[in-house]
């Protein structure tokens, strides 16, 4: 049996940065919390928890510690919460997701109708839609969505970092015909299209598709729609406990990727379970 993982998978340079950041402030700063999950990933949070960053989700419950801002972001309001007490802050927030932040906040401060393609409970999305000011904003996860939002003529339309271009293009297309005037800026990140575009590739070419990661991950859970789209013995699993050798009867190749927020040990650990499997 061919196993074949994909090039990407794994941590994407924002985990990645958020990841060190933390580790590094915990050997730094023995009181210390991270505020909501620093990334989707319960086992790599459990390490944290380990090293002794705990996880608040109530801002109002912080006292005198320091804080790690996750990789998804906050909102502005518990971000100018956090200065206002003064409390020593970590910001682990991607690059990638400041800029979403931004261009979100520049399109309400001239005046658009902001829309974001995205998962509307998703922390990130909540984080963009917060630095929206003075402007309706809406939230679309999908082309059936967009069409029924109440639009205004000049619409201005970003993305959650993780989501597919499939699903914005479509929806800048209804939107583009509901509106006089669309400014987009595309906030994918490079990384995200990237590991989409591999997972596709992949799925097309293998008997079983493993897709890694948290069950909470909005990424993981994309590339494991993808997957399954084109490759119906598609298995989304966490660690290699959740694999049936009964998964790989007949099979010739298996495709592995994983989620931007899966660590390599845990892509290692379900490589080691399928050579055992071989066996």
């Amino acid at each position: 049996m061919e196993i074949v993982l994909a090039k990407s998978a794994g941590f994407c340079f924002g985990v990645k940065r958020a990841v060190n950041m933390a580790f590094k402030a915990a050997e730094e700063d023995q009181n210390i919390c991270s505020l909501g999950p620093l990334i989707h990933s319960p086992q790599l949070v459990e390490r944290l928890e380990a090293e002794g960053i705990s996880v608040i989700n109530d801002i109002h419950a912080l006292q005198d510690q320091s804080v790690i801002v996750r990789s998804h972001g906050i909102t502005r309001q518990e971000e100018e919460h956090l200065y206002t007490n003064k409390l020593k802050v970590v910001d682990a927030t991607c690059p990638f997701v400041k800029k979403a932040q931004k261009y979100a906040e520049l399109l309400g401060s001239e005046g658009y109708c902001v829309v974001i393609v995205g998962e509307k409970e998703h922390p990130e999305v909540q984080g963009i839609l917060s630095y929206v000011q003075n402007a309706e904003v809406f939230v679309a996860a999908d082309v059936e969505a967009a069409a029924l939002l109440p639009l205004g003529k000049r619409v201005g339309l970003v993305a959650q970092t993780t989501q597919s271009y499939e699903n914005f293009s479509s929806i800048a297309l209804k939107l583009l015909e509901r509106s006089k005037e669309l400014r987009i800026f595309n906030t994918i990140c490079d990384a995200t299209a990237v590991r989409q575009h591999e997972a596709r590739t992949l799925a097309e070419a293998v008997d079983v598709m493993l897709v890694v990661g948290g069950y909470n991950s909005a990424n993981t859970n994309r590339l494991a729609r993808i997957c399954s789209e084109i490759q119906p013995l598609t298995y989304h699993l966490e660690t290699a406990n959740e694999i049936l050798p009964e998964w790989f009867t007949g099979v010739e190749r298996v495709g592995i990727t994983a989620g931007a927020s899966t660590p390599e040990w845990i892509i290692r650990e379900v490589l080691l379970r399928l050579e055992k499997i071989q066996k």
